[in-house]
């Protein structure tokens, strides 16, 4: 069994920057996805930022050059720096963990709003 542990959402304003945080632990393979998706009210869940094991990155348009995904494998885990934050990014942000099955974090809301 795997869990995720979110952590450092909250409100700020436009403009500002937030850091979360996932820590993984159970039952994980070295070679993974690990990343995080966000899903705002209304609206499908959506994919943001990606990284894989190996360092290979993916991002969601909207976020690129903004937001930045990074890991430590070491400690299972994965970390998203959100900066110049926009109203738009307001949502729930959810870790994932693809490890042949996928795992989803409890979600930690962030708000941007003056």
């Amino acid at each position: 069994q795997v869990q995720l542990v979110e952590s450092g959402g909250g409100l700020v304003q436009p403009g500002g920057s937030l850091r979360l945080s996932c820590a993984a632990s159970g039952s994980i393979f070295s070679i993974n996805v690990m990343g995080w998706y966000r899903q705002a009210p209304g609206k499908r869940r959506e994919l943001v930022a990606i990284m894989t094991s190996s360092g290979i990155t993916n991002y969601a348009d909207s976020v690129k050059g903004r937001f930045t995904i990074s890991r430590d494998n070491a400690k299972n885990t994965v970390y998203l720096q959100m900066n110049s934050l926009k109203p738009e990014d307001t949502a729930v942000y959810y870790c994932n963990l693809n490890n042949l099955k996928n795992y989803w974090g409890q979600g930690t809301q962030v708000t941007v709003s003056s």
